[in-house]
């Protein structure tokens, strides 16, 4: 079976991967979005559907006031004796408890999952390996305060979150900065330490040690890095941050992180890769084609041959929000409804815009293509000061908006764009109806606007906008863009509720 990669396309970094049989579970990070740690089910690897969120609840996750960025990071899942666990940091930049590390654990990986257990650790990517004596050791980067760069170890009691040894260096890896995303294996009677070097852009590369012993002392892959596509012109960059999985088959694999830039920008986000992995005759990994993906690839033999399929059309007629939406923060429940008006999402405005470190009234689902169309069916009677729509969203700080508002007594139709400081009305006109289907139409380096009456079948074109000035080059920060609804007072609750009959999202 051939696959392309991303197996997993759009703003799903830092993958981690575990199996339960022939079943194989995938989670990600999420920062400062809600519900956190997307889980993905599949049985070839290749293709995934997700099945849940680990944290879904506020109680396990308190994301309110965090800057963009900051939040859920690294996560890894591991399987043990019926539970699967799932360990992260949740950062906030604030003080001492600036990253904090907690596992949950559940039965079904589909959820509930368990209230957080806070663990006494710190630095950040913790991942756990349960190791055939009973023992259980959790491995993560040092604390950003008072400890040598370079990958730490413990013993730790899960029950507890308490350490059973003294927390140690094992390895400062091969001189690349950041030495993170580390993952603790016992394969052939040695322990292999994986971990990610370069920092998480274009230098990013993947570095292997082992040890007879799981404190070391670790040898360094004499082939290292054994991943990297940094200083090439591969069409995927930034590879990295790897987890090691060994198939049902005995076939060996890694799932890891990479990018897809445009003219050296990336807007996606980091995306899910897939590589093979074999073994040397002196019992190194060696993944991919000599240390590099290709964008296609040969899959397992198990594999199913199955397309993934992103439904295009969301009604909302279910009880619950589908996976694919997430909120920025955690919500406030008063600012929306799928049981209001039955079968349409409800926003109702709320003085918080998309220019605040908050949680507006906001619900959006990732960009997965570069060349895709989003539409939806807004019906709203905007009152002063009052807008909502369709957004294109990387940060407070790096948006665009296309709007029903209420601009000087008027109801029309607007373009906003905001790159940074610079935030401007970049088009628009007078519109009379109260119902309006929005539409924006992506390629590799362009967002065009459009908008017509909802039975009209000719659209307006209202604008244009570059995909590079929502770049992580130019925004900073580790997500990617989304695509939302939204609803807003602009300083004060809005009295008219937004109606959205449906969104639709078409490759």
């Amino acid at each position: 079976m051939k696959f392309n990669n991303p197996v997993i396309s759009g703003f799903y970094p830092d993958p981690s991967i575990c199996s339960v049989g022939e079943d194989y579970y995938l989670v990600n990070s999420s920062f400062h979005y809600f519900p956190g740690v997307p889980i993905f089910h599949s049985r070839d690897l290749v293709n995934w559907q997700q099945i849940g969120y680990c944290l879904t609840r506020p109680e396990q996750l308190n994301l309110s006031n965090l800057e963009s960025s900051m939040g859920i990071f690294a996560p890894t899942i591991r399987y043990h004796e019926g539970t699967f666990y799932m360990v992260t940091t949740l950062v906030s930049g604030k003080g001492d408890d600036g990253f904090r590390n907690f596992y949950v654990h559940a039965s079904d990986p589909s959820g509930p999952w368990s209230e957080p257990v806070w663990l006494d650790w710190q630095g950040i990517d913790p991942s756990l390996l349960f190791d055939g004596d009973g023992r259980v050791y959790i491995t993560g980067t040092n604390a950003f305060t008072n400890e040598e760069p370079g990958i730490y170890q413990a013993e730790i009691n899960l029950q507890t979150g308490k350490l059973l040894s003294a927390r140690q260096l094992i390895w400062r890896g091969t001189g690349g900065k950041s030495p993170e995303g580390p993952h603790l294996y016992h394969i052939h009677d040695q322990y292999y330490l994986m971990i990610s070097e370069g920092g998480t852009e274009y230098g990013h590369m993947v570095t292997v040690a082992r040890s007879d012993t799981p404190f070391g002392p670790y040898e360094s892959a004499p082939t290292n890095p054994v991943l990297s596509h940094r200083s090439t012109g591969h069409p995927i960059q930034a590879t990295g941050h790897a987890d090691l999985i060994q198939a049902h088959d005995g076939s060996w694999w890694a799932v890891l992180l990479g990018i897809r830039p445009i003219s050296r920008r990336h807007h996606l986000g980091r995306e899910t890769m897939l590589a093979p992995v074999t073994w040397s005759e002196d019992g190194w990994p060696i993944i991919g084609i000599d240390g590099q993906l290709q964008a296609n690839m040969t899959g397992p033999d198990f594999g199913t041959e199955q397309l993934q399929v992103l439904e295009p059309l969301d009604h909302f007629t279910t009880p619950e929000l589908s996976y694919r939406w997430n909120f920025l923060r955690n919500p406030d429940p008063s600012d929306w409804s799928l049981t209001y008006r039955p079968s349409w999402l409800t926003l109702n405005g709320s003085p918080q815009t998309l220019n605040d470190v908050d949680s507006p009234a906001f619900i959006g689902c990732r960009q997965k293509h570069f060349d895709c169309t989003v539409s939806t069916l807004l019906e709203f009677d905007p009152q002063a000061n009052e807008e909502a729509g369709l957004t294109v969203y990387m940060n407070e700080k790096h948006h665009y908006e296309l709007a029903l508002a209420h601009v000087n007594g008027k109801r029309s139709v607007l373009l906003r764009t905001r790159a940074g400081s610079i935030c401007m009305v970049a088009a628009m006109q007078e519109y009379v109806g109260k119902e309006i289907v929005l539409e924006i139409q992506a390629t590799k380096t362009q967002y065009t606007f459009s908008y017509r009456a909802p039975h009209d079948k000719q659209s307006t074109l209202l604008g244009h906008a570059e995909t590079s000035l929502l770049s992580t080059e130019v925004t900073g920060g580790f997500t990617g863009v989304y695509f939302g609804l939204y609803a807003t007072g602009n300083g004060k609750t809005s009295e008219s509720p937004a109606y959205f009959d449906w969104f639709e999202y078409q490759a």
